[in-house]
Order: C-alpha cells, then structure tokens, then sequence
C-alpha cells in the first residue's frame, strides 16, 4: 500500500513538472519603488514632454518582468489599439525570422526567385542581385522609395530602378519592407499577420489587434499595425529575455541576437558616408528592422513617435506611443530622464 503511495505521487509530480506553465494576459504590475524606479524622474520627464509640447498617449515601463509604470494620455486607454507606423516594420522581421528558422527561406535568397511572374521586361544585374537580407537591413539601393502606383505593389517595387550596389548603402524604404510581407506570404500561403499568431501573438496573449492589407490582400509590412501599449512592450520584454516566453523559447535561437545588431551605418540621407553621428538616434546604425541606440539600447521606432525601447543593461522595457514630429527630441527626453530614472 505504502509502495503504491509512493508511485502515485510520484507520478502526479512527474505531470506537474511536465505541465506548462500558462501565460498571463496582463504582465505582472509592481511599484517603480520596487524596482528601484525613481518616480521623480518619469513625473520629470513628463513635464519636460509638455514643456516640449509632446503630445504623448501612454507610457509603460517594464523592469525585472514587471510592469512598474504605466499611464495613458490624450484619450487612450489601455485596451485601445494605437496605430504603430514603422514599429510594425519590427514585426515583419520578426516573421522573417520564424520562416528562415522553419527553412523556408534564407536570407541570401534573391527577391527575384519568388517573384518570377512579376519581373519587368529587363532584369538589371543590381535587381537580380537582391536579397532578402538586402530588403531587412534597408540597403536595397533604390534612389527613392517606389512609389504605389498600380494595383500591384510587388511589381511596382521590382520596376524602380536600383542605382546603387544591394546591401552597401542604407536607404530607408517602406516598400521594402512590404516585400519582406509578400515574401513570407509567398512561401506560406498566409499574411504575416496570420503566420505570426500562432508563433507570436498566441503565445504572447496579444489579441483584438488588426493589420492593414493592400488590395492583393497582403498585409502592409512596413506599416499599418495596431496595438495595444501592453502588447508593444510584451514585444519589446520578449527581445530582452532573447526570444524567451515564460521559460520557452518562442523565438528561433539566436534571432534576437541578430535581429537586434548593428548590421549596416545609417545616417541622414545628406551625410557623407563614414561620419560618426554620436548625438543622433538615426545614426547608430540599422539592425534588421530595427535601430541601434545610445547607451548599448535598440529600439523599434515608428513615425510620430511610437517607440519600443529595449535596454538590456538596465533590463528594462519602455514602450511609448505619442503623436508629435519632434521624435528626435521625444527620445532625447528619455535618455534625460528615464534613463537616469532606472537606478
């Protein structure tokens, strides 16, 4: 009897050990004085955005894991979706990132090769050199960003010409983006929205959220996401723990370590190239969809200042969504204040 005692719970042992453990919609909350936060400093912050006349709509700071911080502004709330404008361009990689580890594509693969319908009439050398690695680090070599002008943007991107060598000089571009979009639903057969959820979105318990699709039914890529403040920084808490959910490794191995790398100089489109910008947050460098930052951070980073910013030394998350053209000095606050403030 004792003998079938002992079987028994050791075998109950044996399913607890085994069961996984499940995701919490909501983020555990704290205290900024917990997390050894000083509220001064984020209360300093805010008065320097008005001071600046920054319109912010929400602010959540993620330290340890947990929610410390978090307010809303300008009628937000915390189960509105925000529009995230480039930041979705970090989402898009981010599919990249579990075709290539799923082998279906790579990152040398030409654009061409999934596209082969859609080609113009000449198919230059500089064209049928792109890659897909080309598309990510934003250096595909267009003059300017292809312009939307028909009903198929794929054909629109591979008509414009490509002056300058693929992967050798950074210019940014949306469009290219996009491509990263069509790619995954070529090789798929899903929009990168659809073929995130399981892998991403699911995982991460981020629901009632929407992307924006063009008329062939692909999502935007570069643009068009909306969500809420608490799944941009469950995005961001997902990046600092190097693609680890809640003990399981949600993203390929090793991705977060890429994705998140200097991979190609960026400066201001009138810079000469090779000089330094040590004052400019658009001038660390560009990762895969994503920014370097001052301070050994990264950032996904979209217009109007929609920010995820990740700092790993302080193993803290801030994640911002506001409405202002004054992004260079919405992220230069940061660096003022909050950074200070994470003692």
């Amino acid at each position: 009897m004792k003998n079938s005692i002992h079987i028994l719970v050791f075998a109950v042992c044996l399913l607890l050990a085994s069961t996984p453990v499940i995701a919490q919609d909501k983020l555990p909350r704290t205290t900024p004085e917990k997390e050894n936060i000083s509220v001064k400093g984020i209360k300093d912050y805010l008065h320097a955005l008005k001071d600046n006349e920054i319109e912010i709509h929400s602010i959540m700071v993620v330290r340890n894991g947990k929610v410390a911080y978090e307010e809303w502004f300008n009628g937000a709330s915390p189960d509105s979706v925000h529009v995230m404008h480039s930041v979705s361009k970090s989402f898009t990689a981010t599919a990249i990132g579990f075709a290539i580890d799923e082998g279906l594509i790579g990152l040398d693969d030409k654009v061409i090769s999934f596209f082969p319908d859609k080609l113009p009439d000449t198919v230059s050398p500089y064209l049928a050199q792109l890659s897909i690695r080309d598309l990510i680090t934003m250096s595909v070599g267009q003059a300017k960003e292809p312009a939307r002008t028909g009903k198929d943007w794929i054909k629109d991107f591979l008509v414009q010409p490509i002056t300058t060598e693929p992967g050798t000089h950074f210019y940014y571009n949306s469009m290219g983006s996009f491509m990263l979009s069509a790619i995954v639903q070529k090789v798929t057969g899903q929009t990168v929205f659809d073929y995130l959820t399981p892998r991403l979105f699911d995982p991460l318990h981020i629901h009632d959220i929407y992307w924006e699709k063009n008329s062939q039914g692909i999502n935007t890529g570069g643009w068009g996401l909306y969500i809420k403040t608490e799944d941009m920084a469950k995005f961001g808490l997902l990046f600092l723990q190097t693609g680890v959910w809640n003990g399981k490794q949600i993203l390929p191995k090793g991705w977060v370590e890429q994705a998140s790398a200097y991979q190609i100089e960026s400066y201001p489109g009138d810079a000469v190239k090779g000089m330094h910008y040590p004052e400019n947050d658009w001038g660390q460098g560009y990762c895969f969809q994503m920014w370097r930052c001052k301070y050994g951070a990264y950032r996904a980073d979209g217009a109007f200042g929609q920010f995820i910013f990740v700092i790993p030394y302080k193993n803290t998350v801030i994640a911002i969504t506001s409405n202002t053209n004054n992004m260079g000095k919405e992220i230069g606050l940061v660096w003022d204040y909050l950074l200070p403030a994470l003692k």
